[in-house]
């Protein structure tokens, strides 16, 4: 199985919603969908460790989980959304083409011209979140600001956080407004002339919420990292790790239009393989950019 053919996730289209999830394992898996009542669709084995399902019925909202054989109910480790916290269900996303982008115009922002504001998207404004940012926009361009900084926006527990103990790398945190709401600010960012950059932690995932070991071999137990164990880069089964990043990345770049990542801690991404992580992070960054 090709892994950059089929990342993870749940992916809604006019068919209904296609499922993937990588549970190396597992002997079964169940999709299950979260409603009045509960829905449960036996997954098929794709190749490479993945299972999917398609549902028809499922769409854009709907809430779901999936049940691993003999370990219990979790959410998506690629979730897009939880409106429910860290240990409720995942929610599936609009489609991409759903959003409609105005900022055709943009054509990015030259690094060495950047004046960058970092800013926390819980304490920038009065309403503590993404649209509260948007509506200070005016404020940054009278600075003379052309690019700003995101801390994490990678769900974690509760409602207010610095972000660097996210735990669900692909969801935009629920308080701050979720994936909708980032969509509007950066495209109201490129509209005004800002760059947007995005803090991302791939070097560890914090503890509360972090169901990733159950579905296969995350995390390795060769290194420590400050903050716990270290992310499986490079040993058994490593490929559809790297690849879970990687592609994390490219999403924020492809579906929300963000210009640049600040990468965490690189110092704690150990990566002793052919290849480093860095260096292919770099270079799928530089042929999406092409």
């Amino acid at each position: 199985m090709n892994a950059h053919a089929a990342p993870q996730g749940a992916f809604p289209d006019r068919d209904g919603t296609l499922f993937r999830v990588w549970a190396p394992a597992s002997a079964a898996v169940s999709l299950v969908l979260c409603g009045a009542k509960k829905k449960m669709i036996a997954m098929r084995q794709s190749g490479g460790g993945y299972w999917e399902a398609l549902s028809q019925s499922a769409g854009p909202g709907t809430l779901y989980k999936y049940l691993l054989e003999g370990r219990g109910e979790f959410p998506d480790p690629a979730s897009a959304a939880q409106p429910q916290g860290v240990h409720g269900p995942s929610m599936v996303p609009q489609p991409p083409e759903a959003f409609s982008w105005t900022d055709q115009a943009w054509k990015g922002a030259s690094p060495s011209e950047m004046i960058i504001y970092e800013l926390h998207p819980g304490t920038f404004s009065p309403g503590g979140d993404l649209r509260g940012v948007m509506e200070k926009l005016p404020y940054l361009k009278d600075l003379g600001i052309n690019a700003v900084e995101l801390m994490p926006l990678a769900q974690f527990p509760g409602t207010r956080n610095w972000g660097y103990d996210g735990v669900y790398p692909y969801a935009v945190q629920d308080s701050y407004g979720g994936p909708e709401a980032l969509k509007a600010l950066v495209n109201a960012c490129h509209t005004e002339g800002i760059a947007v950059m995005l803090d991302v932690v791939y070097n560890h995932l914090g503890p509360e919420g972090n169901y990733l070991s159950n579905f296969g071999p995350y995390f390795t137990d060769r290194y420590r990292t400050p903050w716990g164990s270290a992310i499986n880069y490079d040993g058994a089964d490593s490929a559809p790790v790297r690849e879970f990043f990687i592609g994390n990345a490219m999403r924020w770049f492809r579906e929300f239009r963000v210009d640049a990542l600040r990468l965490d801690a690189v110092h704690g991404i150990f990566d002793f393989g052919a290849k480093h992580f860095l260096a292919e992070l770099a270079e799928r960054t530089a042929e999406l950019s092409r």
